[in-house]
């Protein structure tokens, strides 16, 4: 074993490892410039209420001003160019009238009291970004690369291509994602996939950019460039379901413009009336602006997207990438879930545990899996990788493969040495015609016989039967298996009791395995043997009848499903690039027990934009009561509207915390005895 693998300690010129980057209060502008603001106001604040000249608080209220009114009337001023009326420059507006009669106290007070909520604001959002980048700064600058001589060499990360060998010492990060090639050691991944404790990895164990090596050392292969490692892809599509608005938040925008211009308007009605009237200028203009400062919306906008958000950042701490907060706010409403078999409820590890060569094949087992795996070796299917899995622990050589074509539900076809292999469902292959292949020399009249047969004792003992045809005649069945994943049948029990309804297993395996697979898992209403467009007229079928289903699925036959579905949810190791792609959210790391987590964590979201509609109604609606029906003073309205907008973005910030997520304060209990 070479040297560098039986190191037990980090070598002196191996960076440290790095840890997550917070954001500093100060590196806010909008902090830094109410901070200028306030400090402007609390000399100017004494001075004018012990009756100093003016020349000695008025620049200081001068300052106060500009430093914090000056950003959001700019904003509102482009907004109001593009003929948008923005809540902000509202609060500009009231300040300067203040100012105009006299009042620079409280106009002061407003702009202060705003640009310190702005800045709260404006830093609780972005600690919602910072615990999801956060990641990316796990990952270290430099690897140890080594050469295809054998020698190290210092690289940047973002030099590393896929295949490359890197080193890892103990107490360092990995610096890509990859597969352990040499060495044993356990590998602290919590950041990742949320596991609590160490996890041991040895030759062949995945590993992920950013988990910290622990006692031994490691050689990796890189499996994937830095942009595309797991978590690149969480930050990336973190960010991006950022930018995408839930229902909700589109609603609130769409009534926020013309809620503005009543507000506006009712303002102007307030000053005009009184003053038609012969009311006192100064205190009707302090009422009018108090009004527009206490009605304005600005804690309604902001009751939507922060929970949601932060449901969002914390699931993909988790290893779960909820692709938009629309599709957050879909999770929750589920009323149905419909799960795939394999590469969902069972490992995507599927393995082929047995070969059945027809006695007429005129082939041995090895030739007929060399030939199903050369035609197979395209395809991106969990049954197809066992396939290829087998004959390479086989040692066969496989031959390349030509006109290679899938059909999801089905299986695939391509010309091998010559000969048209067709490997796939036995029902589509012996009963259904053939995708079309020019020139090939195919037959569709197979009728009963020991293919049938070989197939049925395959089923019967609880496997996927895989038909293997050449030249349109069946030489060979192939019986496939895969394990149950871990905790699928306490996940199945979260789901049932989430939703209150059952789950079902929708599946294009054969009925023995199906049903035997159920009743390990605690399903009941098993369907198999589905084509594609089958699952997609079950689900559509539920959802026509008024169900709002979840739909769990992996692989390219499941993309028109989760499609179709209410929302979907795919397994993102084993899932195809289709699959991930339609899907409302993927579990990177293939732990079934966070899809009932995500349910969960997305009614808690839409519990609390509930919570806080309702936080910003009452507030809204007492103080504007107060206003237009008592005394409300300018500086008391302008505490109560900024602190009930704060007040809901930080309630909708605590998603956020590390117990937010399902499971987290059993994982942080210990274990009886322990």
């Amino acid at each position: 074993m070479p040297a560098e693998l039986i190191e037990e300690r980090p070598s002196a010129d191996a960076p440290p490892p790095v840890r997550p980057r917070r954001t500093r209060v100060r590196e806010l502008p909008e902090v830094r410039w109410a901070a200028l603001a306030t400090a402007a106001f609390l000399p100017a604040f004494p001075l004018d209420l012990a009756g100093a000249p003016a020349w000695l608080w008025g620049p200081l209220y001068a300052v106060c001003y500009a430093a914090g009114g000056w950003e959001p009337g700019l904003a509102g001023l482009r907004a109001l160019k593009e003929r948008a009326l923005d809540v902000d420059l509202l609060m500009v507006v009231a300040a300067l009238g203040a100012a105009a009669i006299g009042q620079f106290l409280d106009g002061a007070l407003l702009i202060v009291i705003f640009a310190v909520s702005g800045a709260l604001e404006a830093f609780a959002t972005r600690r919602t970004a910072d615990s999801v980048r956060g990641l990316l700064d796990l990952a270290p600058d430099t690897a140890a690369r080594i050469t295809p001589g054998g020698a190290e060499e210092r690289v940047d990360v973002s030099a590393l291509r896929v295949g490359d060998t890197v080193l890892v010492r103990p107490g360092e990060r990995l610096p890509a994602d990859g597969t352990v090639r040499e060495g044993m050691s356990d590998v602290q991944q919590a950041g990742i996939t949320g596991e609590p404790l160490p996890v041991d990895k040895g030759p062949g164990d995945e590993v992920f950019a950013g988990t910290l090596n622990g006692t031994g050392a490691l050689r990796v292969t890189v499996d994937r460039d830095a942009s595309a490692s797991v978590i690149a892809r969480i930050v990336a599509m973190v960010e991006e379901a950022s930018e995408r608005k839930a229902p909700g938040q589109l609603f609130i925008e769409r009534i926020e413009q013309r809620y503005a211009i009543g507000v506006v308007a009712a303002t102007l009605a307030l000053f005009a009336v009184p003053l038609a009237f012969g009311a006192d200028l100064t205190e009707t203009l302090l009422r009018a602006m108090t009004f527009m400062i206490v009605a304005s919306p600005c804690a309604v906008v902001l009751a939507t997207m922060p929970p949601l958000l932060s449901a969002i950042a914390t699931c993909g701490r988790h290893g779960v990438l909820v692709k938009s907060a629309a599709a957050m706010e879909r999770l929750g409403a589920v009323t149905r879930v419909a799960l795939d078999k394999t590469g969902t409820l069972t490992e995507e590890s599927a393995r082929v545990r047995g070969i059945r060569a027809l006695p007429d094949s005129g082939l041995t087992e090895d030739e007929a899996l060399a030939l199903a795996a050369a035609a197979e070796r395209p395809s991106e299917h969990p049954l197809a990788r066992a396939v290829v899995a087998a004959a390479r622990e086989r040692g066969l050589r496989l031959e390349p493969a030509a006109d290679f074509t899938s059909a999801p539900g089905r299986g695939v076809r391509a010309v091998v040495t010559d000969h048209t292999v067709q490997v796939g469902s036995p029902t589509a292959l012996l009963d259904g015609a053939p995708p079309d292949c020019p020139g090939a020399r195919v037959r569709t009249d197979i009728g009963d016989g020991p293919i049938r047969t070989a197939v049925a004792e395959v089923e019967d003992s609880g496997a996927t039967a895989v038909a293997v045809l050449v030249d349109g005649r069946p030489v060979a069945v192939l019986a496939i298996a895969a394990p149950l994943r871990a905790g699928a049948a306490e996940a199945v029990a979260s789901l049932g009791r989430l939703t209150g309804t059952p789950p079902v297993l929708l599946t294009g395996d054969n009925k023995h395995a199906a049903a035997r697979l159920g009743e390990e898992v605690g399903i009941t209403d098993v369907r198999a043997g589905l084509l594609p467009q089958d699952k997609v007229t079950t689900v559509r079928g539920w959802e026509d009848a008024g169900e709002r289903v979840l739909m769990v699925g992996d692989g390219v036959n499941d993309a028109p499903a989760l499609a179709a579905a209410h929302a979907g949810v795919a397994m993102g190791r084993a899932g195809s690039a289709l699959t991930l792609e339609t899907a409302d959210a993927v579990v990177v790391r293939d732990e079934l027990a966070a899809v009932p987590a995500v349910v969960t964590l997305s009614r808690r979201a839409r519990r609390l934009v509930a919570q806080n509609l309702v936080i910003a109604c009452v507030c809204i609606g007492a103080l504007v009561v107060w206003d237009l029906f008592g005394h409300l003073p300018l500086p008391l309205g302008v505490a109560g509207h900024e602190g009930s907008t704060v007040l809901v973005g930080l309630n909708g910030l605590r998603l956020l915390r590390t117990s937010a997520w399902p499971g987290a304060a059993r994982a942080r209990r210990p274990a009886a005895g322990g």
